[in-house]
């Protein structure tokens, strides 16, 4: 059984921290949950899930939650249901941004498209045409974490932005 009280975890938050605070562990949970703490001004660019439905917890701080275009501010206390295929983004207030997230465990990482991709045309090979996309090479600077998603911009691990 893995516990922890949230009062501990941000006390023990250095100054400027972001990120992960705690994880679920563990390869046998069904589970995925996420102690998250987003510096003030933080935010993303709006992305979409395609994957798992996610319960956002506000645990302290405000922000501003854009969910498929609708914007709904954040304080302690807020629980809401992000949905699979919805468009958010998630912008930290002045005093930051604690969130839990929960959702159901992501598929592991394996290789090739998630989902077939449209045929291409074929184009003429020459010397300089770049290799194929793939982010396996795009590695986060704070948990180094390879990214799965060609497309992806955070660290799916600790949330941190990943390198363009």
């Amino acid at each position: 059984m893995q516990t922890a009280t949230v009062a501990g975890l941000l006390a023990a938050v250095e100054e400027g921290q972001g990120g992960a605070l705690w994880r679920l562990r563990g390869a046998d949970r069904q589970l995925d949950a996420n102690l998250v703490r987003h510096l003030p001004g933080a935010g993303g660019a709006e992305y979409t899930e395609d994957e798992v439905d996610v319960m956002l917890v506000v645990v302290s701080g405000t922000g501003i939650l854009t969910l498929d275009g609708v914007q709904s501010h954040l304080s302690a206390g807020f629980l809401g249901l992000l949905p699979r295929g919805a468009a958010r983004a998630l912008l930290a207030g002045p005093q930051g941004l604690v969130v839990l997230t929960v959702h159901r465990k992501r598929r592991g990482m394996s290789i090739g498209p998630a989902a077939p991709a449209a045929p291409a045309a074929p184009a003429a090979p020459s010397a300089d045409t770049p290799p194929p996309s793939c982010a396996l090479h795009v590695v986060c600077v704070r948990c180094h974490r390879h990214a799965i998603e060609v497309d992806a911009r955070y660290c799916s691990g600790c949330g941190t932005p990943l390198p363009g």
